[in-house]
Formats: structure tokens, C-alpha cells, sequence
């Protein structure tokens, strides 16, 4: 992936380009993981089971769309990465775009539900550092 280094307003217009997908993202992301605990479910009360168990027919298409699901999320993720965005984390809708402040490389941070990108952290931390943005930051 080649590196793009983001001005904010660049970065804010990439939001919007990529919250629809994103929000996508999130949701499959979602029901991925609710598939997956009921795939663990089904598979501990089938290790016992018969092969003509009727639940395992339900164990067989919650596998296929697990793994649908797993193929979505992963093209989607690749689709905004190749944006420039870093995606960062499914569950809480973190996307960073690599940014200069002053003479470093930096992250401005953004996440779902906020209206523009308004914190950065150093690329060495991550959401836990992540700061508001000053005028001067950038």
C-alpha cells in the first residue's frame, strides 16, 4: 500500500467518501462475531451429536456466512485502505489517516458518530494517546 499523507480537509473529505462503507464494515463486522459465538455454541453441543443431528445443517450455513462475511470485510477493509485511510479497529469505527505536524509523522484519528476528524495521536500510540487537534498541530 503506498503511503498517502493526508492535509485535515483532505482527511475530512475522505470521511465522508468512506462513512457509508465504514458503517458496512462495522455491521458485518458485528454479526460476524454474533455468528461466530453461535457457531462456538452449536459446535460444543454437536460434539457429541449424531450426523443426522438437524443442527448441523445450521452449523453448516452459519460457517458459510461467517465466512461471506469474513470475505466482505475483508475486501471492504482493503476498498478504504486503498483510499489511503487505515482502518483500525471494526468495533469502535477507527479510521487514521497519516497527517505532518511540524517535522513528524503523525495520525489524525477519527471515529464513527464524530462529525470530522478533531484528534490526532504519534503513530507509535494509538486511540489511548489520541489528543484533540490544536490549530497549530497541523
Amino acid at each position: 500500500m503506498k503511503l498517502t499523507v493526508f492535509s485535515l480537509a483532505e482527511a475530512n473529505r475522505a470521511v465522508i467518501e468512506v462513512r457509508p462503507r465504514l458503517e458496512r464494515l462495522v455491521r458485518a463486522k458485528k454479526e460476524y462475531d454474533r455468528t461466530q459465538s453461535r457457531i462456538d455454541v452449536l459446535a460444543v453441543a454437536l460434539s457429541g451429536a449424531g450426523t443426522d443431528n438437524p443442527d448441523r445443517a445450521e452449523l453448516q450455513e452459519l460457517q458459510d456466512r461467517r465466512t461471506q462475511l469474513g470475505h466482505d470485510i475483508s475486501e471492504g477493509t482493503r476498498a478504504i485502505q486503498e483510499r489511503g485511510c487505515l482502518v483500525k479497529d471494526l468495533d469502535l469505527g477507527l479510521l487514521d489517516f497519516y497527517a505532518i505536524s511540524g517535522d513528524r509523522l503523525i495520525f489524525l484519528c477519527w471515529r464513527l458518530g464524530e462529525r470530522e476528524v478533531t484528534h490526532w495521536h504519534p503513530l507509535e500510540g494509538g486511540f489511548a494517546a489520541r489528543q484533540p487537534l490544536d490549530a497549530s498541530d497541523l
